[in-house]
């Protein structure tokens, strides 16, 4: 990654120093990540500024049976302790825990009959909506990275694909890596998985406007770090990679301290403790990205908490439920009191769901063959759940929802058909988004 050096002021809401979150791109293994993203981009040139995606990611599969499809009838060793409660649609309950979400059913969608988990610990099929196994040549782009090329606006303040996950201990969970479309593709991700910090040598903010020389050190950059040839043909973009960042609109897009304390205190801070091996409970992630959306990012994902509890399933629940419905039921809300509910699509999901019975720690453990998603704006008819499961939770009994079906719906509300938008592979071979024999969901649009 490369860092320009500058004097502190002020953090942010994961107290990262403003003078470390300006850095450009990530250096990874082949290239400079945002002028290439810019690039990529402008090559694109199809820029609609207003439709956007929030993906939360909920490491480790969170418990189906515990949050919206509470099985009251069901065995003791199997419902749990906690009870639904009454939400503002009549006919939707969900879990007591959850009071935030039940007050605002009418803005959301409650998928609880997800089914085609592969059953792996990772973030990939939430990420990219397929499965790690018999990828194309050059690997299936992550759904920010295909909307990077399909939608991306050079002329945005904020990159197109945005990943504000840090970097977690379990390797699969972390996502924003490259894929057939290139590192131009990649996302602009400050908490990431970096080589390295590299700084431009002599060159300080109070020094940026000597653009020439500021120029002449990339040149001496590339030319000492890249060998492989995968950073050619980028300068045009070096400058325009720099005014994003160094004009301070993309810096006063992440600046939290310019909301509203009031607001702030609405998402509420979580904690910013890592947990278990994924991330920590970042509220004000959620508020970062509405900021990133309305500076112009198209995709933005999260990675919130730890969700695999083998043990102490409902202690855990107590613990997170809260913090998490405190933050989504924010963002929920706070989109749609900016007019931003529209065109931008929030979900939130993990890889697979927990297992009916609970163990003999009081935990629940995976259980790939259904799992839940909450979804929300994007224009979408809200206020219903999709599908059913079984007596005991551990089947999809009515509607069985497809990850496909959610990514083919994803898509759709950023007005790309699914049926005819392919995109080439290192091969040359046209890929499509998904599958052609899963559609958008037609109780949504």
């Amino acid at each position: 990654m490369l860092n320009i050096t500058g004097r502190q002021a002020g953090s942010f809401c994961d107290r990262m120093s403003r003078r470390n979150f300006v850095r450009i791109g990530s250096l990874g293994l082949a290239g400079l990540g945002l002028p290439q993203i810019l690039e990529a981009e402008s090559i694109a040139g199809k820029s609609n500024p207003h439709q956007s995606i929030i993906m939360i990611y909920l490491p480790g599969g969170p418990p189906h049976q515990d949050m919206y499809d509470i099985k009251t009838e069901a065995p003791v060793g199997v419902r749990g302790e906690f009870k639904p409660i009454n939400t503002n649609v009549s006919g939707i309950q969900i879990c007591e825990h959850l009071p935030r979400l039940a007050k605002i059913a009418d803005k959301c969608v409650f998928v609880n009959s997800l089914v085609g988990s592969v059953g792996q610990h990772a973030s990939f099929q939430c990420v990219t909506g397929h499965s790690n196994n018999n990828q194309p040549a050059g690997g299936w782009p992550e759904l920010g990275s295909a909307l990077s090329r399909l939608k991306g606006d050079r002329n945005a303040i904020s990159p197109a694909y945005v990943n504000l996950s840090p970097k977690m201990q379990h390797t699969p969970y972390n996502f924003g890596k490259n894929s057939f479309l290139g590192m131009g593709h990649t996302p602009f991700n400050p908490n990431g998985d970096m080589k390295q910090d590299m700084t431009l040598n002599g060159i300080t903010l109070d020094r940026l406007g000597d653009r020439k020389r500021l120029l002449q050190s990339f040149d001496r950059f590339r030319r000492d770090i890249d060998n492989s040839g995968a950073m050619a043909g980028m300068d045009t973009f070096n400058e325009q990679a720099l005014g994003v960042l160094t004009s301070g609109r993309l810096v006063e897009a992440l600046d939290l301290s310019r909301e509203d304390p009031a607001l702030r205190q609405r998402y509420g801070k979580g904690t910013d403790k890592k947990q278990g091996d994924a991330a920590p409970r970042l509220n004000e992630q959620f508020l970062l990205a509405r900021r990133l959306v309305e500076a112009g990012a198209r995709v933005v994902t999260i990675s919130y908490s730890f969700w695999d509890w083998h043990g102490d399933n409902f202690g855990n629940a107590k613990r997170n439920f809260p913090d998490f419905d405190q933050a989504v039921t924010a963002l929920i809300e706070d989109l749609h009191q900016r007019g931003l509910a529209e065109n931008t699509t929030v979900i939130a999901w993990g890889e697979f769901g927990r297992t009916p019975v609970i163990n003999k720690n009081a935990g629940r453990d995976h259980w790939p063959r259904v799992c839940n998603a909450l979804l929300a704006g994007g224009g979408m008819r809200t206020g219903q759940v999709i599908g059913t499961t079984d007596r005991l939770g551990g089947e999809a009994e009515d509607r069985p929802v497809h990850f496909q079906e959610i990514f083919a719906t994803l898509y759709h509300n950023m007005g790309i058909d699914t049926q005819q938008v392919t995109l080439p592979d290192h091969s040359g071979r046209p890929q499509y988004l998904v599958e052609s024999k899963y559609h958008p969901l037609p109780e949504l649009i």
